[in-house]
């Protein structure tokens, strides 16, 4: 299995783009903590290592990851977008509470066989499914179930 940087310099060559230092910095930062992230939260663990990278490097060598099929943009919240590192993981799905935003993930097998499904029915080659399932996390559930209570005594 290659590694993740063989796959990114190929797929550089392959565009025709520059290897710099500052894409593997950035894929390298990925790679290490594998959790979600947005390019602010990234652009502050490379500083804290004193790695001179700017926001607009990783706003340039993101779209790159995500082609290349290293890194997949997970959600869209409080105005921008939230990544995670795929490559050699296996295939999860999210649980998002849409009250503060705390993610699950998780493996659903049964999905396979709705795949298959779907391909027999509509005659359709799968190639992936990105499935977010939102609700209230257990906490503002909670919450939100006493103000409820709280409103109904007012």
């Amino acid at each position: 299995m290659q590694t993740e940087l063989e796959i990114f310099r190929e797929f550089i060559r392959s565009k025709g783009l520059r290897q710099t230092p500052e894409r593997e910095i950035i894929l390298a930062e990925i790679c290490r903590k594998r959790e979600h992230f947005d390019v602010d939260e990234l652009f502050l663990r490379l500083r804290g290592q004193d790695k001179k990278i700017s926001k607009a490097s990783i706003y340039r060598t993101l779209p790159l990851l995500v082609e290349c099929g290293l890194i997949r943009e997970v959600n869209f919240v409080d105005g921008h977008w939230h990544y995670e590192q795929i490559y050699g993981q296996p295939h999860h799905c999210h649980l998002r509470c849409l009250s503060c935003g705390a993610m699950v993930e998780f493996e659903e097998p049964r999905l396979a066989a709705v795949e298959a499904e779907l391909s027999r029915k509509h005659g359709y080659q799968i190639i992936k499914h990105v499935l977010e399932v939102q609700g209230y996390c257990p906490h503002c559930h909670q919450k939100s179930s006493a103000r409820d209570e709280e409103a109904k005594h007012v």
